[in-house]
């Protein structure tokens, strides 16, 4: 039989939804309400399906997202998600043509990046897409951290700790966040349809159990609120009735150290907690080193997580800063032919300058490998140790080191 990749039609959206919630192992029939909310916030002119005799067998699906890069510019990206295919419709070539069907789209739109969260790791790279920013979760050990529980609610400098509940979440997160926001390379979008999802209000699909979690923030000194906790509890007891309890974070944020280290303090203060999950932090989180004993802190979980793909490289290149100033070719390759060429960056005091050239290269490498260093996590020398660049006039890398690398690595909580 045929198939037919198309853009979705509201009619054809009922099946397309079931096709995404077969794809991520969440089968069964998307109900009416869920079908109703979902298509209220799509931009159907950005879902794609391919259909054969009816039957929606692979999605995709993208909408703008707001990027915080380096300097705390914020760029549109290209936000894919709802990625499918089917186990019968697979090496059919179906992602290949939506993918490139949507990147076009995007160039056009004039939107710089493309973003996503990766579920699997080689498939991305074959579409320019790289890994731009990790995260890590460390699992703490609370009879071990070496803290005094009596302090738990006597943050320093004056400041406060309150439980509230989720109406305040949704008037305080989105102040809290934005200011996160603001300068945090990696941090993307979160609209009022993701705080009233995850604060209890918003229409969920039937396979998504809602439990309420606890809410916390953090005051400072003058009332202002600058930070946010969220997390829940598990229930287990021990021999000898013994508490073994898990407290796991569903997000934290916070605007300075001393906010992160009393929220970190209340959580591993709580009566009956024994554990803390931190859910998905920076990689260089100061979470452990804030422990009397950072060794109570164990990673569970360091990979991957925010992959971005470059569409307009001296439009993504001049909205980041840049650690110094300096002079760099780069000869960028890209097999799609959306964003290759040979481009000179020219950084100083003044901000960032990034043009066509036929300047001799100093460095060439693959647009893949340009999205894993934008952010500024990755190092130029270890991807020409890796022959993933390379290196066309020496000490080249160690100059774009200087200029790309980051005092803070970038950090994604969110997955869209």
């Amino acid at each position: 039989m045929s198939l037919d990749v198309r853009t979705v039609t509201a009619s054809d959206y009922p099946d397309w939804l079931r096709a995404v919630q077969n794809g991520f192992l969440t089968p069964g029939r998307p109900g009416e309400d869920d079908v109703a909310d979902r298509l209220a916030d799509t931009d159907l002119s950005r879902v794609q399906g391919a259909f054969e005799a009816g039957r929606c067998v692979a999605t995709f699906r993208s909408f703008p997202q707001e990027l915080t890069v380096v300097g705390g510019a914020v760029v549109t990206a290209d936000a894919v998600s709802g990625v499918t295919v089917a186990p019968t419709h697979r090496r059919r070539g179906l992602l290949s043509r939506m993918m490139a069907t949507d990147l076009a789209a995007a160039k056009e739109r004039g939107e710089p990046v493309a973003s996503l969260i990766a579920a699997e790791y080689p498939i991305y790279g074959r579409y320019g897409f790289g890994p731009a920013a990790r995260v890590a979760e460390w699992e703490v050990s609370v009879h071990r951290a070496g803290l005094d529980p009596r302090r738990s609610g006597q943050p320093a400098g004056g400041g406060r700790i309150e439980m509230v509940d989720g109406a305040d979440v949704r008037k305080i997160g989105p102040e809290v966040h934005g200011a996160l926001a603001a300068r945090q390379p990696g941090i993307v979008t979160r609209d009022e349809r993701w705080w009233r999802q995850r604060t209890g209000t918003g229409p969920r699909p039937e396979h998504h159990k809602w439990t309420e979690p606890f809410y916390v923030v953090h005051r400072a000194a003058d009332g202002t609120a600058d930070g946010l906790l969220v997390y829940d509890a598990d229930d287990k007891w021990g021999d000898g009735n013994q508490p073994q309890n898990t407290a796991s974070v569903r997000d934290l944020i916070a605007l300075n150290p001393a906010a992160e280290r009393a929220l970190w303090h209340y959580l591993c203060s709580i009566d009956w907690i024994a554990t803390v999950r931190s859910g998905y932090r920076a990689p260089d989180a100061l979470l452990p080193l804030l422990l009397p004993d950072p060794r109570a802190a164990r990673i569970v979980t360091d990979t991957d997580w925010l992959w971005l793909r470059m569409l307009d490289v001296p439009r993504a290149l001049e909205a980041r800063t840049y650690a110094v100033g300096a002079s760099l070719v780069l000869d960028v390759r890209d097999d799609a032919g959306l964003a290759g060429g040979r481009f000179l960056l020219d950084v100083s005091d003044s901000g960032a300058r990034c043009t066509p050239t036929t300047r001799s290269a100093d460095l060439a490498l693959g647009v893949t490998e340009l999205a894993t260093l934008y952010l500024g996590d990755e190092s130029v020398r270890r991807l020409v140790d890796l022959s993933r660049v390379e290196e066309l006039r020496p000490e080249a890398a160690t100059t774009a080191d200087a200029v790309f690398r980051t005092g803070r690595r970038p950090w994604c909580p969110d997955v869209f």
